[in-house]
């Protein structure tokens, strides 16, 4: 037989092995399932033996007896197939025939006993925990309890195991291809101290945007829209930091009550998109549509940074539902305690991942490179960073997980942002992680809050705070862009709310007002809600530019929330995390609005004069001292007489402070080596009700000074470019901020 032949005979035979493998996986009779390979862990389509097309799976399931792969048809039939090949604690194989977009889940037998932490149950279908897309919507019915959640007896319900099927309640993973290599994608590769951050949520930011089609509304797609992305060329945020993308699921009291988690906190499945805001489809299109959104973002100059839960899962505590790693191998992917019935709790949720166990520490390490290196996103947002430190029990800066984040080749090079703490004890660790990492500055917060509200004792916390925090940062290598400074966050009021409610208002929740924080750290300007007074009005429209002048003002990465440019308003809600609805969503209507549309004009302006001054985003910490010899520093602090700070007047009352920036000063050199020259700034911020004449400060500081932003104006296009000279006093209106340029 010639060569040839012999070729089309090969190919022949492999049509037809492919032909029967896939008839096999249809129904018509039971498919093979050969030996594969325990790497990677998922489900991965390729190319087997003989050029047969499949589906290669692998599940570590340490302490599991045995493991069953479930295929599911489209009309929902299932086949089970058992794996026998056991690597390493990983249970594999191949199966010829299955292609992209097949349905799965794997039933894992082994020892029910969960007085030891056992809590295998084979009639509960798992969803894979490497699982690239996920299928079909989580509810809670008593079937998808491993235990019988229902026993007369609730205190040792969670021992009692539950034999009913919960595949027709549960959805499935879904097989998908990996075919992107990135190469027309261009990452915008932003420096830290160069960053603005914006919040958002890839839902309740699209939802009523009448600028994007109503069927890609609350999508990737929606937000991949060029109407979505213009608005954040136009605001000049540099990153988006999407609240939970990863698959979560709902928890079972906010299904009684008819609602639904909107944030996404509870998550259970690392490597797939959230199927629900997908336009294109959920049998693995998500994935694809995930992708172009990242393009469309970085072709536009913006990062896609994500808030990650790594911390605990969906399945909650002992009395939560089963839906994957709980049913896997639950001692050996969660915390217990040393009743093994109880899960340790570091998190409010339930449960804590065991990241000190190297198959979760692999977990998390595979999926985030994985949202790097395929999905091609920028950083990561963590939450409750510190439940992720711990060691066996304390929080741990040499803990396993930032040991192997600061080796990682890929992990290393993107953008890091700790929640630094958990609710354990000793979990409250801002300022102590690592050089690598940035960390949200919840100081900066509460000190900014409290200035404007005029309940700080002194300055001194206000001080620290504008010029980069250097009492938590200026360690080990550490720059002032280590803070992520906010005044708000998905989590408590929105900036609106900050200035009109001083107490939450939850009521939509169900909870009777008990959740949420009490802290709010917020002044309602004299009366509680929205007012009619144009007084009160005004004022807290003019508290709003003081806390935004001041933020972009201050040293460190600036972080906004989606809508608070705009005066967006949850109600008075601080925990708006089962609202998905107009309280949750961004309304777009409010930029119709003079008032408001002025808000958002001065917050582009703040944020387009921070990117023109390298003097506003330094690379490292001030000095205080004199860099020449006309006693000039790189930072200087006055009083309203124009003196310079005391040690005393640090810890008196005090309303007032100058904060001067000398741009002749700033360290390092551009990228032709040459040294950084700007000009330099007088930012005097007044949070008294009363007007106050600040002296501003004669030679060497200055012969003259310009005023750039006023916030007692609110159209701050209409503010003359007014000069006064140095010496002088100028007048400052009660609560308001003055930004001059010095001459």
């Amino acid at each position: 037989m010639s060569s040839a032949a012999e070729q089309e005979a090969v190919a022949a035979g492999r049509a037809a092995e492919q032909g029967r493998a896939a008839a096999a996986v249809h129904g018509t009779r039971r498919p093979p399932v050969w030996p594969g390979t325990p790497t990677p862990l998922g489900a991965r389509f390729r190319v087997g033996p003989d050029g047969v097309a499949g589906t290669n799976f692998a599940l570590w399931a340490g302490g599991a007896e045995g493991v069953e792969l479930c295929l599911f048809d489209d009309d929902g039939a299932e086949t089970r197939l058992r794996l026998t090949e056991l690597t390493h604690e990983i249970w594999h194989g191949f199966v010829p025939g299955v292609l992209p977009g097949r349905r799965y889940g794997y039933r894992v037998h082994g020892r029910w006993d969960p007085w030891t932490g056992g809590r295998w149950n084979p009639a509960k279908l798992l969803l894979d925990p490497y699982a690239r897309a996920v299928d079909g919507e989580f509810r809670l019915p008593p079937e998808v309890y491993g235990h019988v959640r229902d026993w007369p007896d609730q205190q040792v319900a969670d021992t009692v195991r539950d034999d009913r099927d919960s595949a027709p309640y549960v959805p499935k993973g879904v097989v998908v291809h990996d075919d992107d290599d990135w190469a027309d994608d261009r990452r915008p590769k932003t420096p830290w101290a160069d960053s603005v951050i914006y919040e958002l949520h890839v839902r309740g930011f699209t939802k009523l945007h009448p600028g994007i089609p109503e069927e890609l509304r609350g999508t990737y797609a929606g937000l991949a829209h060029p109407a979505a992305i213009e608005h954040l060329t136009r605001l000049g945020v540099t990153a988006v930091e999407l609240l939970p993308v990863h698959q979560f699921a709902h928890e079972d009291h906010l299904l009684k009550r008819g609602l639904r988690n909107y944030w996404g906190y509870n998550s259970i499945g690392y490597f797939a998109p959230h199927a629900a805001y997908a336009a294109s489809g959920t049998t693995g299109e998500q994935v694809g549509e995930f992708k172009r959104m990242v393009r469309a973002l970085h072709a536009a100059g913006i990062e896609v940074i994500l808030d990650v839960v790594y911390n605990h899962t969906a399945e909650a505590g002992e009395y939560g539902p089963t839906l994957s790693l709980k049913g896997i191998d639950n001692r050996g992917y969660y915390r217990l305690q040393s009743d093994a019935r109880r899960y340790a709790d570091y998190t409010g949720c339930g449960n804590t991942l065991h990241v000190v166990q190297p198959q979760v520490l692999r977990l998390i390490t595979d999926s985030l490179r994985y949202w790097v290196t395929e999905m091609g996103v920028d950083g990561f947002r963590f939450d409750l960073a510190a439940a992720l430190a711990r060691s066996m029990h304390d929080v741990d800066m040499l803990s396993p997980f930032l040991a192997v984040i600061a080796q990682d080749p890929v992990l290393r090079r993107v953008k890091l942002i700790a929640e630094p703490w958990d609710v354990g004890s000793g979990g409250y660790q801002v300022g102590a992680f690592p050089p690598l990492w940035t960390e949200w500055n919840d100081r900066y917060r509460n000190a900014v809050r409290d200035f404007w509200r005029h309940a700080l004792p002194d300055v001194r916390e206000m001080g620290y705070r504008l010029s980069g925090s250097s009492d938590l940062y200026a360690w080990g290598g550490r720059r002032p862009y280590a803070s992520v400074n906010y005044i708000t966050a998905h989590d408590g009021f929105t900036l609106r709310d900050l200035v009109t409610y001083e107490r939450k208002h939850n009521e939509a929740n169900g909870e009777g007002n008990r959740d949420g924080s009490d802290d709010n750290r917020s002044w309602n300007c004299g009366t509680e809600g929205e007012s009619d007074d144009p007084a009160v009005h005004a004022l807290r429209r003019r508290q709003l530019r003081n806390l935004l002048t001041t933020l972009l003002l201050s040293t460190g990465v600036p972080m906004l929330v989606a809508g608070d440019e705009m005066g967006r308003t949850q109600g008075g809600n601080n925990n708006a995390y089962c609202q998905d609805n107009e309280i949750g969503w961004v309304d777009w209507r409010l930029l119709d609005e003079p008032g408001w549309k002025a808000l958002f004009d001065l917050t582009s302006r703040l944020i387009a004069l921070r990117h023109r001054h390298p003097v506003l985003r330094r690379r490292a910490f001030f000095s205080g001292r004199p860099q020449a010899a006309d006693g000039l520093r790189d930072l200087a602090w006055f009083t309203a007489r124009g003196t310079e700070m005391t040690e005393g007047d640090w810890y008196a009352p005090a309303a007032t402070l100058g904060m001067y920036l000398s741009g002749r000063d700033i360290p390092g050199r551009d990228e032709r080596g040459a040294p950084i020259l700007d000009d330099s700034f007088l930012a005097v911020l007044h949070a008294g009700e009363a007007p106050v004449d600040f002296v501003l400060p004669g030679p060497p500081w200055a012969e003259r000074y310009e005023v750039v932003v006023d916030t007692w104006r609110e159209e701050q296009a209409a503010a003359p470019a007014l000069t006064h000279p140095a010496g002088a006093p100028i007048r400052v209106p009660g609560r308001s901020v003055l930004l001059l340029r010095v001459h």
